[in-house]
């Protein structure tokens, strides 16, 4: 048979393209190695010796990498003449929650669900389940029961990592440990609610599929509609989606993992690195091939990131070698504060795009996005476009839809959505009290002046007034809008507070919205267009609108996983930040945040910056600093890997050396004559 179609991968690659399906195979993809390219190659060449496409199921984690997985598979198979047009539509190719859909439907009623159940988003979800929270009464006890949204996180976190909810809690949720309980009978009683109304939620999705697969004759069946299996990404893999697979390929024949125990990186979401570390325990029979070309970056940057991942204690062994040219080292920048971070990144960034780097092709990345504050403001003074990602996606942002359904109950009274949103953020109203205060304005035609006569809950008396006074003014839209938006943002910065953790970064997400508002028309035009065409995540609102077609790249390092840039600035290289504080309780934490680093060192393709800020401010509650410490994960034996940098204050130095040597040179003798 030809095997051209072959003939563009490396010695490495084309041996994973290849291997037998018969047995398992585990492919350890280093960063920038082509494993998307590789993994294509496996699934055309398993269509070209024979494997029929319509029993071949491919796995991912988002639909735009099934996508553009299929897309390539096409190209390769057209291009060798290997087949048609629709050989890719035949493929089961999808997420593992779209997969889960398409199989739940075909064996519904062997497990009651029925043909019409539906599947409710993560909004709909936490509605439902704050609706059993109060019908519990668990909105009503003395001590503050855990809010919706994080209910919701505890009972996802149980559902896919398989854990107890006492687990859950000691370990992820400390702060609510002393509800194990209640969140159990929470927890039963929402699932009742879904049984009644024939509805499941995401995490369902997978939970069904697995326990479908526990039915051996079930599981067979399954089985036997894939000759292979083929799953990306497979580090993000949790416990759940784990054993699907092991169930789906018992004895591991048509099973291809592909993935990079070093760049496991989500344990937040369940995710475990273990799955792919102990594959070779689950499948004794499989293959695990390596590749280590990395097509990306310089070798001096792939020596940087190999020195540190290399002390890890725990991952396959993999040094990483550049196809490219030597190029240049990467650098460790030692500087003395945030301020002076911000403007030597700047100074890098302009010298870069000098020299014929777009800003695009340039990213400042950090492990928390409070971290580029101060730059963003000095960004925003020189007037360079940037666009930041990362944090809470918009629409599951529940700060931001807090305030949005003030003004858009200013907008429209009879919203009763936004309404009985807003009602229930106020202290002592809960669902009924909230209906009867909808029932009070319906009766006086939605005029939101007749609040001002209804008796709300003792608790919510202190509150009550200014409430209503600030609705009344919205509805007048008298006021400018940004300043609506501030005084919206003043009256409910303390509920935030109180209701929701990492409060000061939500709390700037509502500041930037506040900014962004100056660029609407009215009220009207943004609610509109935040509807209708709303930012991917909220810190999209950083910054000013970009007239300029090219802007700098702002990331956490876990959304920048997977891209690559030609120059990047890796922010606050200190103990507390990389790692995160948060983060140093466990060993196990401490070597995923060594894997962050490292993500964050294999995005660069050309030049790579480590800034390291000795000293930090503290600006509330009491001003002060406080000096830092090198990240741990850049020891004495790994430093020499980086050409260094150290710059001190502006006219530091001038200064110094403008005083004569002598002119203090009496100092000892008048401090010795002190206790003569």
């Amino acid at each position: 048979m030809d095997e051209t179609y072959l003939s563009k991968l490396n010695a490495q690659q084309r041996q994973a393209a290849t291997f037998t399906h018969t047995r398992p195979l585990l492919i350890i993809a280093g960063a920038g190695t082509g494993k998307t390219n590789t993994l294509a190659h496996r699934v055309a060449h398993l269509i070209a010796t024979g494997v029929s496409p319509g029993r071949i199921l491919l796995l991912t984690f988002t639909r735009r990498a099934a996508q553009e997985m299929l897309r390539r598979v096409d190209g390769i198979l057209q291009s060798a003449k290997l087949g048609g047009e629709s050989t890719t539509t035949r493929l089961w190719g999808g997420t593992f929650h779209s997969v889960a859909n398409r199989l739940l439907r075909i064996y519904s009623q062997a497990i009651g669900l029925g043909e019409a159940f539906t599947v409710m988003d993560r909004s709909d979800s936490e509605d439902l389940l704050n609706i059993v929270r109060s019908e519990l009464g668990l909105d009503k006890g003395e001590a503050r029961f855990p809010r919706k949204a994080t209910c919701m996180s505890i009972y996802s976190r149980c559902v896919n990592a398989q854990e107890p909810v006492e687990d859950a809690l000691k370990v992820h949720f400390p702060w609510c440990n002393q509800y194990p309980d209640q969140l159990k009978t929470l927890f039963k009683n929402y699932t009742n609610h879904k049984h009644e109304q024939n509805i499941l939620d995401y995490d369902d999705l997978l939970l069904y599929w697995y326990h479908l697969l526990q039915n051996d004759q079930i599981a067979q069946q399954v089985s036997a509609r894939f000759d292979a299996v083929l799953v990306d990404e497979y580090q993000d893999t949790n416990i759940l989606q784990a054993g699907i697979l092991q169930k789906l390929c018992p004895s591991g024949r048509g099973l291809t993992v592909v993935g990079d125990d070093a760049q496991s990186i989500y344990s937040f979401r369940a995710a475990t690195v273990h799955n792919i570390l102990d594959f070779s325990k689950t499948f004794p029979d499989a293959e695990v091939i390596k590749l280590q070309q990395n097509y990306r970056s310089v070798q001096p940057i792939l020596d940087a990131a190999n020195s540190v991942i290399s002390l890890s204690p725990i991952g396959y062994r993999k040094e990483l070698a550049a196809v490219r040219g030597s190029g240049q080292r990467p650098t460790l920048v030692h500087l003395t504060d945030e301020d002076q971070q911000a403007r030597y990144v700047i100074d890098r960034v302009l010298h870069h795009l000098e020299a014929g780097i777009p800003l695009k092709r340039q990213a400042v990345l950090f492990r928390a996005l409070h971290h580029s504050d101060v730059l963003e403001v000095e960004l925003m003074r020189k007037n360079i476009p940037f666009v930041k990602y990362g944090g809470l996606k918009f629409l599951e942002a529940a700060h931001v839809k807090d305030l949005l359904s003030f003004l858009r109950l200013a907008e429209n009274s009879r919203d009763s959505t936004s309404a009985f949103r807003i009602l229930q953020l106020l202290d002592g109203i809960g669902p009924a009290s909230a209906k009867r205060a909808l029932e009070h304005l319906a009766a006086a035609m939605w005029d939101l002046h007749a609040w001002e006569n209804h008796t709300p809950p003792a608790a919510t008396k202190r509150q009550w007034p200014p409430f209503v006074d600030l609705m009344v003014n919205l509805a007048k839209g008298k006021m400018p809008l940004q300043q609506q938006v501030a005084e919206t943002r003043r009256f409910y910065a303390p509920i935030l507070e109180k209701r929701y953790d990492q409060a000061p970064m939500r709390i700037r997400d509502l500041q930037q919205l506040e900014q962004i508002s100056s660029n609407f028309r009215d009220r009207s035009e943004m609610l509109s267009d935040l509807t209708l065409d709303p930012p991917a995540s909220t810190q999209d609102l950083a910054g000013p609108p970009l007239l300029d077609e090219d802007y700098l790249i702002l990331s956490t390092i876990h959304s920048a996983k997977g891209c690559e840039w030609d120059s990047v600035y890796v922010l606050h290289a200190a103990d507390g930040n990389i790692p995160s504080d948060m983060t140093t309780g466990s060993q196990e934490l401490i070597e995923e945040e060594r894997r962050l680093f490292y993500v964050s060192l294999t995005r660069a393709k050309d030049f790579l910056y480590v800034c390291f800020p000795a000293f930090y401010q503290h600006r509330r509650p009491a001003k002060g600093y406080s000096m830092a410490q090198l990240t741990r994960f850049l020891p004495t034996d790994v430093v020499p890997m980086f050409d260094q940098v150290s710059l001190k204050k502006s006219g530091e130095v001038d200064a110094a050396a403008a005083i004569p040597a002598n002119a203090a040179s009496n100092v000892r003798t008048k401090i010795a004559g002190m206790w003569e």
